[in-house]
Formats: C-alpha cells, structure tokens, sequence
C-alpha cells in the first residue's frame, strides 16, 4: 500500500513561488509516474504536471509549462512541485498522486481516474 503526504501550501502575492512537497512510503517496487493535480469549486479536477521516477521524464499542462517544476529526491523519497511567478489563476487545492501502471516511461495528466493513490490535498492561495 501506498501512500502520499503532501505539504508546502499557503497563500502568497502574484509573482511570489511556493514548493509543494509529496512524501511516499510503501513499496511500489517499480518506477511509476507521481503526478501533480489542482481543482476548485465547481471545475474539474486538473492535471498540472507529471514525472516518471525511471528517467529523467517530465510533462506539463500548457496552463504551467515554464513556471511549474518537478522534481524528486530518491533519498527521501519525496517529490516536489516548484511554483515560479504564481498567478491568481493558480489558486486552487493542490494534490500529488500516483500512477503505478507501467506505461513505458509516459505519463498521463489526466483523468485523474489512471492515478492510484492520492495525497490529501493543500490548499495554495495567489492574491492579487
């Protein structure tokens, strides 16, 4: 069984940055894809980010490509969420997950139906 623990919300001024963090534990005995999802009320839930831990594979949304970065630190089992020049857009709960499918390397952003487990959720606010 796996699970995420995910921390680094808060609010902050357009323009500042935040980094989320996704903690792991349990075994997933093989490289997966840890994604990056945000929702607010009344909108789907969306997928931001992506990476796969067997290469160097990141994959972003058009709405975050060149402000958002993931990231991992093996060591700590611990997987990460830049967020560079934040928008009031930006504003939603943030959740980490996991895909354990092995899909060769790629990584879906979504649905978030493909994603096994999920971390609780932390809220980023962006005020204008």
């Amino acid at each position: 069984q796996v699970q995420l623990v995910e921390s680094g919300g808060g609010s902050v001024q357009a323009g500042g940055s935040l980094r989320l963090s996704c903690a792991k534990s349990g075994n997933t005995y093989k490289n997966y894809c840890v994604g990056w999802f945000r929702q607010v009320p009344g909108k789907e839930r969306e997928g931001i980010a992506a990476m796969y831990t067997g290469m160097i594979s990141t994959f972003y949304a058009e709405s975050v490509e060149g402000r958002f970065t993931v990231s991992q630190d093996n060591a700590k089992n611990t997987f990460y969420l830049q967020m560079d020049s934040l928008k009031p857009e930006d504003t939603a709960m943030y959740y980490c997950a996991a895909d354990l499918t092995d899909r060769g390397g790629y990584c879906y952003l979504g649905p978030p139906s493909v994603y096994d487990y999920w971390g609780q959720g932390t809220q980023v606010t962006v005020s204008s």
